[in-house]
């Protein structure tokens, strides 16, 4: 049923804008009252965002599931890596003109870039906690505020290589000319993740 309505919705916006399209439009179009569409998403932007939401606790999980010998830094970015490779619309790396018509509309509508953002606290929140207990070496850390701030790191550095992807690829670039760059500037970024602020203090 999320899926059905999302798709619908999502129709509609594209065909005739974001702000366009009243709820009551987007459900008659899933064939569901009013009051049944907001019981399955509380807001006309989730509408939109549900596509995200198996991504919620993506890099929580990523960390959780790593092999006992890899640092989390290492396992997001092998994760982030292996996104880019197979062009997953995620890391903003894919041309797919399904998937830039979706980004087109998500970044081109104030309200929906203000909901990702909070889509994005969500997983700072479910990677810190992720982080929190385990340092490097996997000794306990019970610094939940240390673990909160590295998780907001991370977080808004994959976000902002995928959007620096999308803005190429938008521009006209292809997914396969834009590869080795956004390998390059992945593993730059993770790299200063490792080290730190120290080019800056």
């Amino acid at each position: 049923m999320y899926q059905a309505v999302s798709d619908a919705a999502i129709a509609l916006f594209l065909e005739k804008g974001f702000e366009k399209v009243p709820v009551a439009e987007v459900a008659a179009a899933a064939d569901i009252s009013k009051p049944t569409l907001f019981r399955y998403f509380p807001t006309k932007e989730d509408l939109v965002l549900h596509r995200f939401a198996d991504h919620l606790d993506e890099a929580a999980r990523v960390v959780a599931a790593r092999p006992a010998k890899r640092s989390p830094l290492d396992a997001l970015q092998r994760h982030f890596l292996d996104g880019l490779e197979r062009q997953d619309p995620v890391t903003g790396l894919c041309d797919n003109v399904h998937v830039l018509a979706f980004h087109r509309l998500l970044y081109g509508t104030p309200s929906l870039v203000a909901r990702l953002y909070g889509y994005q606290e969500r997983s700072e929140k479910a990677l810190g906690d992720a982080l929190s207990g385990t340092r490097g070496d996997g000794a306990p850390d019970g610094d939940a505020l240390a673990a909160r701030l590295a998780a907001g790191q991370i977080i808004a550095v994959q976000r902002i290589l995928a959007l620096e992807n999308w803005r190429r690829i938008d521009a006209g670039e292809t997914a396969e000319a834009v590869w080795p760059d956004a390998v390059v500037a992945a593993n730059r970024a993770f790299g200063q993740l490792r080290s730190g602020l120290t080019h800056y203090a």
